[in-house]
């Protein structure tokens, strides 16, 4: 094994995955990686994005992908749900939440599901966290569950229903966080015979 080959394996241990600038800033030249990957020692899993071979990711690795090729976008609803473990679905598509006139992020992997806020809606309720090793943004608890309800017709009512119940009794929302992002949302009418439900 060649010092570079041993030097990628060493950063791609870590992190799973590697843009081409940081294997690039690892002193790594743009040759040496089309080498590598024409000799199937490095895999291109979408543009700009390589890995070793044989590497299976972990639950995450999806997520990661995109946020380390478009660090802007904020994961939500079904995808936010998953992380919040707040459902039993395991989306085929990523969700992820863009500003009204922001373009969304050309990935050929994964497959997006692009959802446009307002500013007030995409700036409100976002947290950062880390998954495998990289910051992500992702829509908080009571903020999700109210863009269940206000996107219910593209998710369906029951999603938003389930993810409400299950926020509330893993005890991780208040019925005030959910009242405030609920009137964010401007959904107060349609969640408020659920809120008194669940309360």
């Amino acid at each position: 094994m060649t010092t570079t080959e041993s030097h990628i394996q060493t950063l791609l241990r870590s992190a799973g995955t590697a843009r081409s600038r940081e294997l690039v800033a690892a002193g790594i030249t743009r040759s040496q990686i089309s080498r590598m990957v024409a000799a199937s020692q490095l895999v291109r899993v979408a543009r700009g994005l390589y890995t070793m071979p044989g590497y299976k990711g972990g639950e995450h690795s999806a997520l990661v992908a995109v946020a380390k090729r478009a660090p802007y976008v904020v994961f939500c609803l079904l995808t936010a749900l998953r992380i919040h473990d707040l459902t039993t679905q395991a989306p085929y598509e990523v969700w992820i939440a863009i500003g009204n006139k922001s373009h969304p992020p050309r990935l050929e992997y994964p497959p997006l599901r692009t959802v446009r806020f307002s500013d007030a809606a995409l700036t409100s309720g976002v947290e950062t966290r880390q998954l495998d090793g990289v910051k992500v943004q992702v829509t908080c608890v009571a903020k999700t569950v109210a863009d269940c309800f206000k996107f219910r017709n593209k998710i369906g009512l029951d999603v938003a229903l389930e993810a409400l119940r299950e926020a509330r009794r893993a005890k991780k929302v208040s019925a005030d966080d959910l009242w405030r992002y609920a009137k964010i949302n401007r959904v107060t009418n349609v969640m408020r015979p659920y809120l008194e439900a669940v309360a």
